[in-house]
């Protein structure tokens, strides 16, 4: 049989703690991670090689991620990448409460039996 694909996800946060635990979970859960730790460089990361899903924090420096979901989504080449948002602001839901393509939100601190049932909820083949 042949191996099993691997689903890229790209982790977004400034905070690298964050980073290192997102990496070690999901990468023990059997994903491939690449890793940016502001806005400007995870639109490069994207530009590079698509990922299948972005795990997004809200708040950091130099672009937030208010603008790169908006900017994502004006792209016809990424605009259908899953985000689960990641944030410590839970009333920062109602924000992103129309965006296509946010799929799930995460506040910080996240249960990582929560955090896998979102990415794979969001990882599903749309019905």
């Amino acid at each position: 049989m042949g191996e099993k694909i691997l689903s890229k996800i790209l982790v977004v946060d400034d905070e690298k703690d964050v980073v290192e635990l997102l990496s070690f979970l999901l990468q023990k859960d059997g994903y491939e991670i690449v890793t940016a730790s502001n806005g400007r460089e995870a639109l490069e990361k994207v530009a590079a090689d698509t990922p299948d899903l972005i795990l997004l924090d809200v708040m950091m420096p130099e672009m937030d991620g208010y603008t790169v979901q908006t900017k994502l989504l004006e792209n016809p080449k990424t605009k259908s990448i899953p985000i689960v948002i990641l944030t410590a602001k839970g009333q920062l839901r109602d924000v992103f409460a129309v965006a296509a393509n946010v799929t799930a939100y995460i506040e910080k601190p996240f249960d990582p039996k929560t955090l896998r049932q979102k990415i794979q909820e969001s990882l599903a083949p749309k019905k």
